[in-house]
């Protein structure tokens, strides 16, 4: 597995967290990014993403993973990077049982906005905070179940299931897209909203190395 962002790598796979604010998407990807946890953490203005390299077989995939603000106020905003992503974390928060209820509404915007095929993993983080547990893990495994979903409970201040959580995803993204006969390689640029860093968006998912055949048998 590799960390460094400059490190030549095969696929570049893109990702949403989704869900309320104040369940913990930025510290889940702090975990998975960088290992790290901050309890002063603030709510996310707009969009942020940090990426991390994972080896799968002999090809180095780099997830980028996207941070959504939660609050209403950015929905206009933040919509509109849904498109092209393969996979999101839709996470809620255990000890908040109106994070848990808001889970079908961040769904129904998932299919609306987003790929029909895209992998979703339900996250019920926080789980160090099981004497204010307010949403059972059978609860979460049932909604996962009937909307056909992954799930997992994590935390990310003890760092439980929060790599397992996120290597799922991409893993299963990588096992579906190598499953189609041929890649589509479609790489575009963009610039977020006020971050003055450019990005690569995808479409479907993008070779990074170049390749006379963009088909894999």
């Amino acid at each position: 597995m590799a960390d460094s962002y400059d490190e030549e790598c095969d696929y570049l796979f893109k990702a949403v967290l989704i869900g309320d604010s104040g369940v913990g998407k930025s510290n889940l990807l702090s975990r998975f990014a960088k290992d790290e946890f901050r309890l002063d953490s603030k709510p996310t203005i707009g969009v942020e993403f940090a990426y991390r390299n994972v080896k799968i077989g002999d090809r180095v995939i780099k997830a980028q993973i996207w941070d959504t603000a939660g609050q209403e106020r950015f929905r206009a905003i933040t919509s509109s990077y849904y498109r092209g992503a393969l996979g999101a974390l839709l996470v809620y928060d255990i000890t908040r049982r109106t994070t848990f209820q808001n889970v079908k509404k961040w769904i129904h915007e998932l299919r609306e906005f987003g790929n029909l095929e895209m992998v979703i993993v339900l996250v019920g983080n926080k789980s160090d905070l099981s004497e204010s547990r307010q949403v059972s893990e059978e609860e979460g495994k049932k909604i996962a179940e009937m909307e056909g979903l992954f799930f997992m409970e994590t935390s990310a201040l003890r760092n439980l299931n929060v790599e397992e959580a996120f290597l799922r995803m991409i893993n299963k993204i990588h096992e579906t897209t190598m499953s189609q006969k041929c890649l589509d390689v479609n790489m575009k640029e963009s610039n977020v909203v006020g971050a003055g860093k450019e990005i690569i968006t995808i479409d479907e998912v993008t070779a990074t190395k170049h390749s006379n055949n963009c088909c894999y048998r």
